[in-house]
């Protein structure tokens, strides 16, 4: 079966990992495409990899979302090494007893959905490290 990132910074394959553009003049970083560094305005970036490994930093319980999306589900934001990564933090039950702030969590892929050609689009999350 064909599988497909969702999103353009997603790699799959053996070893699935997170790209960011990294700003050449300060480091920041971008999931998202740019002409211009938002922090110094430099143009030159560079494709790095991001740690597939880090810490939820701040979590929601997300209780009503979109027709169709099943609730409730925890989003979040992972420190990965010194980048924000916001994610969904899945396999672990959507409550404050087991989704904890500092709570060590690891990049997963999920399946999204699948074509009528039998491509099957695949996302991220974060799930429990420990």
């Amino acid at each position: 079966m064909e599988r497909i990132p969702l999103v353009d910074y997603l790699v799959l394959g053996d070893d699935p990992h997170l790209v960011a553009h990294e700003c050449a003049g300060c480091g920041a970083r971008y999931f998202d495409r740019r002409s211009a560094c938002a922090g110094c305005s430099q143009r030159d970036f560079r494709d790095v990899e991001i740690p597939r490994e880090g810490i939820l930093r701040t979590f929601t319980i997300v209780s009503f979302a979109a027709e169709g999306v099943p609730v409730p589900f925890v989003a979040g934001v992972v420190d990965c090494g010194g980048t924000s990564v916001r994610a969904n933090i899945v396999h672990v039950p959507p409550d404050p007893e087991h989704v904890t702030l500092g709570m060590k969590v690891r990049l997963t892929t999920v399946p999204v959905g699948t074509d009528e050609a039998g491509v099957e689009a695949v996302g991220y999350g974060f799930e429990p490290a420990d």
